[in-house]
This record gives C-alpha cells, sequence and structure tokens, in this order.
C-alpha cells in the first residue's frame, strides 16, 4: 500500500501547479520523517499566496531543524505579521516564542 506521501506525489505529479496539493505532499513528507524532502513543496506553497501563512510557519520550522536558521528567520517573521494581521493568536504567540529564541 502506497504511504501518504506516495499517494500525494501522484497527484502532484499529475498537476504541478496546484498548490494544495503540493502543501499536502510536504506535510505528509513531513509526517513521514522526510523534512528535508518537503522544503521545495513549501517554497512553492510560500510562493504561491502571499497571504498563506502555514506553509511559511512549516517552513520555516523545517529549515531550522535544518539548520538553516538564516533562511528560516525572514519566513517566520512574514508568518508572525501574517498571523498578526489575520488575528490567529495561538500562531502568534509560538512564533512570537520561536523568534525569542534564534
Amino acid at each position: 500500500m502506497a504511504s501518504r506521501a506516495e499517494q500525494f506525489q501522484v497527484l502532484v505529479t499529475g498537476q504541478p501547479q496546484n498548490s494544495l496539493f503540493r502543501f499536502s505532499l510536504a506535510q505528509a513528507l513531513l509526517n513521514e520523517a522526510r523534512a528535508a524532502e518537503s522544503v521545495p513543496h513549501f517554497e512553492f506553497c510560500v510562493a504561491s499566496k502571499s497571504d498563506w501563512m502555514m506553509p511559511r510557519i512549516l517552513l520555516g520550522k523545517v529549515l531550522l531543524q535544518l539548520g538553516r536558521t538564516t533562511e528560516a528567520k525572514p519566513l517566520l517573521g512574514a508568518a508572525l505579521q501574517l498571523a498578526i494581521e489575520q488575528q490567529h493568536e495561538e500562531p502568534e504567540r509560538e512564533l512570537r516564542a520561536i523568534l525569542a529564541d534564534i
């Protein structure tokens, strides 16, 4: 039986410009402990929609996990700004804590 990532990879292969398929694939890769492989898919999502907060948060966290703090910080800062603008209090608190630690 195919893993979730394999299932979403089939969808992404069929529709590579579909940002929702890419986001789902990236999340599935994270859940399968394949964080580095999720990066290009999260990057695609970040580039596809300027007000999409979640891919910025998740990509920032992945980059931190991979030791790429310099790349993560502006993404997390942008996600924080979106959380504030969109009145998402819990992500705002989480992002403030993450940014305070790096």
